[in-house]
């Protein structure tokens, strides 16, 4: 274990939307009218968030402890790049003490005095007549959820995918991999629609990564070999690509699904997943590769050493290292690859720009074992599994939307891409979760 100084984050806790409500001051001296306050509570309760009409405003409630961010900044595609502003979390206590270098104008939404319009433009403002409320789109975010089925799927399942069109889940353990179609999520006893057996049966996948397509999905784990699998019409072997290591134990792929990258014991394979030819194998840190996952043309290394680092994807020089404290357990990255989150096994969750010198962490404090995070492709919220407890939270403001518990711990999870699904896998079976909003 590292025994260097842990980096200084500035700190962030998990809240529930009761305490945001009773915690919430009468004027934050924020925004403009007390009425959008008032109006994103009823948003909130719902489950919602609202989308701000222009960058400048934030419409979200500001609470006195966890300081909520508008969806703009978790989504950088909602408006130009140019206009980002180095704003995440920005009024959150550092742990170090460190002050803020943000201005608080532009950190906060208010009108700075080099901002304003001037008369002609109030006046052609004022002239645009209001958005009625029915055609202003809003991202959900579930309210809750409703355990449907049970997938027997017989033996320990280490990974697990879903598709959305077709409906179909793929459970991944020892021996074997279970293809479920949809009538099978909401049921405890219906057998898998078909079982692909491994020529070896003690082959052991331990993860698993769905394309973009939803069309392959590859696996790795104890085989010596990455399998590439074609999903339709009927599930089948399209390749094999032999491995340099005995074990990976994490893959990452790439948003247009032209790279992959499989985690081993010292070193990550880069692979061109297309024409299944391994690019490099790069050396890391040996306790530092149990985690991988890829952002744009950086990719993130992570593990037992509790350090994390981030790669260039082009020259293979390393660009950062964080030293956490604490066994990193998973890594992953928001829709838009702007933030990285890594799982801790402290249970604390860190999270980083990919691009600039922001960290917080949201501090959990309790030990884990088992740690696995998941965005839901709207960006809106994320799933955080720690044992056997589920918790859904709410990006970027960590407002915690629902939990759940299992009996046994959770190994991994996974939400459909049309974010009406959770399945999570565990001893012997997986469990289907449909999200009410």
């Amino acid at each position: 274990m590292s025994e260097e100084k842990e980096d200084s984050f500035r700190t962030l806790r998990i809240y529930d939307e009761t305490e945001e409500i009773q915690k919430m001051p009468e004027s934050s001296g924020i925004f403009p009218h007390h009425g959008q306050q008032e109006q994103h509570q009823m948003d909130s309760a719902q489950g919602m968030l609202q989308l701000p009409p222009c960058p400048s405003i934030q419409r979200g409630p500001v609470c006195q402890e966890m300081h909520s961010m508008t969806q703009q900044q978790w989504d950088p595609q909602a408006q130009d790049a140019s206009g980002l502003q180095p704003m995440w979390f920005s009024e959150a206590e550092p742990e170090g003490g460190a002050s803020s270098s943000f201005q608080l104008g532009d950190a906060t939404g208010q009108f700075s005095s080099s901002s304003l319009p001037n008369r002609e433009v109030w006046s052609f403002l004022k002239a645009i007549p209001p958005i009625p409320d029915e055609a202003v789109v809003k991202r959900k975010c579930p309210r809750g959820s409703w355990r449907v089925g049970t997938l027997r799927h017989g033996k320990r399942v280490n990974a697990i995918a879903i598709s959305s069109a077709p409906r179909h889940v793929y459970t991944c353990g020892t021996g074997y991999i279970r293809v479920w179609d949809e009538d099978a999520l909401h049921a405890s006893d219906r057998a898998p629609q078909a079982q692909l057996d491994f020529q070896d049966p003690r082959n052991r996948v331990l993860a698993c990564k769905l394309f973009p397509d939803e069309q392959s999905l590859i696996t790795g784990g104890m085989a010596r070999a990455l399998t590439l699998w074609d999903l339709a019409p009927t599930p089948q072997i399209r390749a094999q690509m032999a491995s340099t290591g005995p074990i990976c134990y994490s893959l990452a792929l790439s948003s247009d699904a032209h790279i992959c990258l499989a985690s081993f014991k010292g070193f990550v394979e880069i692979w061109d997943v297309q024409n299944q030819i391994l690019i490099r194998k790069h050396e890391v840190p040996p306790y530092g590769s149990r985690c991988v996952d890829i952002t744009g043309f950086k990719f993130w290394t992570g593990g037992e050493d509790t350090t994390l680092y981030s790669w260039d994807l082009r020259s293979y020089q390393k660009l950062q290292q964080h030293n956490l404290c604490h066994e990193i357990l998973s890594i992953t990255h928001d829709p838009s690859e702007e933030w990285v989150l890594a799982g801790l096994k402290m249970s604390d969750i860190v999270i980083l720009h990919a691009h600039r010198e922001e960290k917080y962490k949201a501090v959990v404090q309790r030990y884990t074992q088992h740690h696995n995070l998941k965005f839901a492709s709207c960006g809106t919220y994320f799933m955080a599994t720690l044992d056997e407890m589920i918790h859904c939270l709410a990006a970027p403001s960590l407002r915690r939307l629902f939990q759940a518990e299992e009996c046994y711990d959770i190994l991994c999870c996974d939400v459909s891409s049309d974010n009406r699904y959770l399945v999570t896998g565990s001893k012997e079976s997986a469990t289907v979760y449909q999200l009410l909003y």
